[in-house]
């Protein structure tokens, strides 16, 4: 059968109810500029070449950032540490960010400004480009982007104040020594794709990973943390998951608040059992989860931890709470400074 250009099968699209397709017009309405190599290119003329080495085999590394308005201007959440990611999951692949980090820096608050956006999301991209075509990638140039764009909560802003539903995904996390899961890779989310594919389909907002020995390793794209009897439990970096800097900002968090954190191995089961569970990352920040498998977590809404853990975060990115850690960079194109 002959398909004709432009031809896209709707036959497993599985959007909910009552929530509307995207579409490149409005899921980065109001972007202007993204920073292509250098330089800052029209939105519609940032492009690449169809034989880029990282689309067809995934050699590519991304990040995940936020900027918030807060009262003293736009700041982005914990930048230098993301940048320090991005660096090292190119130096697992034998790549080097041809940038430097505070090249970065500047170049992503230029084009926060240079698009107007007081709140966004971010998102760096490194990639080998048009090169040779073949597995091998060391002959392809490494192409590095920021783009931003105004993205509300992951999860929806109602599943951050009443928590999400959730399943255990059919799909699992890679085993060790397959695929490195520490480096945030553009083709560790072929497997997040499935997943999350596979929970909206059946009526769930998100799915839930097991590692190889069939133990609790993360959502499609977030961290997870349980708690039992008042203590926060969350699967270590041996599960499997990608070490988070939001993770890593919750563990902080709780310390300041007085909550202890253990890390260690979650039997599946322990899903349904905790008092309670969340989601945490870039994207999703902090977001309750109140069913597992239709399995009732606690009573069924957010629990006491969770919602002192989500509110100090979201007061500390927004500025309404001290950044008495110093995580929060102003927006500033010439300098940025911590705020």
């Amino acid at each position: 059968m002959t398909v004709p250009i432009g031809f896209r099968s709707t036959r497993f699209e599985a959007v909910p109810k009552g929530v509307p397709p995207l579409s490149a017009t409005n899921a980065f309405d109001g972007v202007k500029w993204i920073w292509m190599n250098g330089r800052q290119v029209e939105f519609d003329k940032a492009q690449v070449h169809v034989l880029s080495h990282g689309l067809h085999y995934g050699s590519g590394v991304f990040e995940g950032i936020r900027c918030y308005r807060t009262p003293e201007g736009p700041a982005i959440f914990r930048l230098e540490e993301h940048l320090e990611r991005f660096e090292n999951s190119f130096k697992i692949y034998r790549g080097e960010i041809p940038y430097s980090r505070k090249e970065l820096t500047e170049a992503t608050c230029e084009i926060i400004q240079a698009n107007g956006f007081d709140e966004c999301y971010i998102r760096p991209l490194a990639f080998r480009g048009l090169g040779t075509l073949g597995v091998y990638p060391l002959n392809c140039p490494i192409d590095v982007t920021i783009a931003v764009w105004p993205w509300g909560s992951y999860l929806g802003e109602d599943g951050i104040r009443n928590g999400v539903d959730v399943c255990v995904s059919s799909w699992r996390r890679a085993a060790p020594g397959t695929i490195p899961t520490l480096s945030k890779a553009t083709g560790n989310y072929l497997s997040s794709q499935l997943m999350k594919m596979e929970a909206m389909a059946n009526g769930y907002a998100e799915g839930i990973a097991l590692d190889v020995e069939g133990l609790v390793s993360e959502g499609s794209g977030e961290n997870l943390f349980a708690v039992v009897n008042g203590v926060l439990v969350t699967p270590p970096l041996t599960a499997s998951i990608l070490p988070g800097i939001t993770r890593r900002t919750v563990v902080r968090l709780a310390a300041d608040l007085g909550i202890d954190v253990v890390r260690e191995r979650m039997p599946r089961e322990m899903l349904y059992t905790c008092d309670e569970l969340f989601f945490c990352g870039t994207a999703a920040e902090v977001t309750p989860i109140r069913s597992v498998d239709r399995i009732p977590v606690g009573d069924g809404r957010p629990g006491p931890v969770t919602a002192r853990i989500r509110d100090e975060y979201l007061g500390v990115v927004t500025g309404r709470i001290e950044d008495r850690h110093g995580w929060l960079t102003r927006v500033r194109a010439e300098s940025a400074m911590p705020v």
